[in-house]
């Protein structure tokens, strides 16, 4: 149900959203959707959260950090689950899109600034985010051609150094 909702929100405005459409999708019936989450307004709030995801995106030490952010990432790209490429979407869900964007800086921003230290650290947390954000967007939005067909192992080896450079302050 909870992969359902996700690509139901992730591809249609919220209004035109029905729970009998997810449920078609998950292979449940409407009631059934309604039994765990109430409503179509509780379903979304719960969607629109990234506890669990972003445990296992940030689950490395923070020398490893720039690597592990990529591979994870790209494993969420391969298993259509990425966790992010939902902040590329809230713009289209109007008023509902303040949940989501409000969970993900307190759930995403916050939990990565968390973890850096030294000076411009919510700076350098938002600068990953966002190159992570935008190789989400290239690559499963709007298809670019190197980009997507390019070899996982490549795109680690050539974004991390730049990444953990952020992730370590340093020049």
């Amino acid at each position: 149900i909870i992969a359902a909702a996700r690509r139901a929100f992730a591809r249609q405005p919220y209004a035109a959203i029905t729970l009998k459409a997810i449920a078609a999708d998950a292979g449940v019936s409407a009631p059934l959707v309604l039994k765990y989450f109430g409503s179509k307004e509780q379903l979304f709030a719960r969607v629109s959260r990234f506890g669990d995801e972003i445990d296992r995106l940030l689950d490395a030490p923070l020398p490893d950090l720039g690597r592990h952010l990529l591979h994870a990432l790209l494993d969420a790209h391969e298993q259509r689950r990425d966790p992010l490429i939902r902040v590329a979407f809230a713009l289209q869900h109007g008023e509902h899109a303040a949940l989501l964007r409000d969970n993900f800086r307190d759930q995403v921003v916050a939990r990565l600034r968390s973890r850096l230290t030294g000076p411009d650290a919510a700076l350098r947390a938002e600068l990953v985010l966002a190159h992570l954000l935008g190789l989400g967007v290239l690559r499963k939005i709007v298809h670019a051609e190197a980009i997507s067909v390019a070899e996982r192992d490549r795109i680690v080896d050539l974004c991390a150094p730049g990444l953990q450079r952020l992730l370590d302050g340093t020049p």
